[in-house]
């Protein structure tokens, strides 16, 4: 049944966008009093509400009173929400002054995730999954994608991807899982790198195809973690068994954003460490270079060059990192309107870098922006005015979620 959605003060369908470098404000489309029509979950049409409600006198209309601003939902595309625990200690000692290197050292970092995760049965990931998920969907979050990667032996991370996959059955978000169980070499593990992503691909990847848990492969390029050959070797097996690729890169050392591009990744994330000739490779390539300012807040550490990024051509997505230790916020817009600020992404550049952009670095094509044929996924602020949402700093919250 179609329906007739309005009228909204303001409407930003982000259409007419570039996927790739520098935006302006000017360029961004915004229809006053607008309404979108829709059916079956697809947007029909986007337009002035009025001429809409003539042109489709029979349609069913879902009245909107008083000021709101409609744009598209936004697209975390990079999350590690499905953990168990807590990491309060490690935070308490990053503020302490103690370095990533003594934290993991005294029990904490990664591994004590891994122990926590383990230690938590497929039902109560789930429970908790699914609360962080209506979390992020309550502030605007209508696309997350959710990684393993607490796990790192072949039934633990199926218990994770298992849960992603219930989850997804239990809520409106959607839901888009990568495996990550090439996040470090696990301290239980009996070889070394090419050992344990040789396991990996042999006992993990083929169970993960069979039973369709996932289509994305990670891996976390860094000294404390996989070299840049391991790691290529790696993705070039996952890709051969059509797994989309992605990587955790320049995190804290380059290295990482020449595999993704070398690879062909989808998306090159972290990105702090990028200097200018990453910059170049990822600008003068098809991945999508992800900045992930939650983790820079969490850690204490500077922002992915997003500004120059953007300025040398790449498609730049803004994502959350939502984790148990050096993300634990995950508060999408409060981050993206805090980088903002300090690397100078204008309104275009962000709300883009949410959205279709996002989108992008999961291969979606069918959302991201309100346009006639996309996926009607929408969020609605009471305010008057755009610029608001960001002003506010992730204060200002959606009233309306589609």
């Amino acid at each position: 049944m179609k329906k007739l959605i309005g009228p909204f003060t303001q409407i930003l369908t982000l259409a007419g966008l570039g996927l790739k470098g520098a935006l302006s404000d000017d360029d961004l489309q915004i229809i006053s009093q607008g309404g979108v029509l829709v059916e079956n979950g697809l947007i029909l049409a986007v337009d002035d509400f009025e001429a809409l409600r003539k042109a489709n006198p029979s349609t069913t209309i879902e009245e909107i009173t008083g000021d709101h601003v409609l744009l598209p939902g936004f697209v975390d595309c990079h999350t590690h929400i499905c953990f168990a625990g807590s990491r309060a200690k490690d935070y308490a000692m990053r503020i302490q002054g103690k370095t990533y290197l003594e934290i993991a050292k005294a029990g904490g970092g990664i591994w004590d995730s891994v122990t926590q995760t383990r230690a938590a049965d497929e039902d109560l990931l789930e429970r908790l999954l699914l609360q962080r998920i209506e979390r992020h969907l309550a502030e605007g979050v209508t696309t997350i994608e959710i990684k393993s990667g607490y796990g790192l032996e072949t039934a633990s991370e199926l218990k994770q991807l298992r849960a992603i996959a219930k989850a997804s059955t239990q809520t409106k978000a959607s839901l888009v899982s990568t495996c990550l169980a090439a996040h470090m070499v696990p301290k239980d593990f009996s070889g070394g790198q090419s050992e344990y992503l040789n396991y990996v691909f042999h006992d993990l990847l083929p169970v993960i195809k069979n039973e369709n848990l996932s289509n994305r492969v990670d891996i976390f390029i860094e000294e404390s973690a996989f070299d840049a050959k391991n790691a290529l070797t790696y993705l070039n097996r996952a890709k051969q068994m059509d797994f989309d690729i992605t990587v955790h890169a320049d995190q804290f050392t380059t290295g990482g954003s020449a595999v993704a591009v070398k690879s062909g990744a989808v998306s090159a994330d972290h990105l702090e460490a990028s200097r200018d000739v990453e910059i170049k490779l990822l600008a003068n390539s098809d991945t999508v270079a992800v900045v992930l300012p939650g983790a820079s807040l969490g850690l204490g550490m500077q922002y992915a060059p997003a500004r120059k990024l953007l300025d040398a051509g790449a498609c730049l997505a803004i994502a959350s990192d939502w984790n148990p230790g050096s993300a634990p916020m995950g508060d999408l817009l409060m981050q993206a309107a805090v980088i903002s600020t300090a690397e100078k992404l204008n309104t275009a550049e962000v709300f883009a870098s949410l959205t279709f952009r996002a989108a992008k670095a999961l291969r979606l094509n069918d959302r991201g922006i309100l346009a006639p044929g996309m996926r009607a996924d929408m969020q609605a602020y009471p305010t008057n005015d755009y610029k608001e949402i960001l002003y506010h700093q992730g204060k200002l919250k959606p009233l309306i979620i589609y």
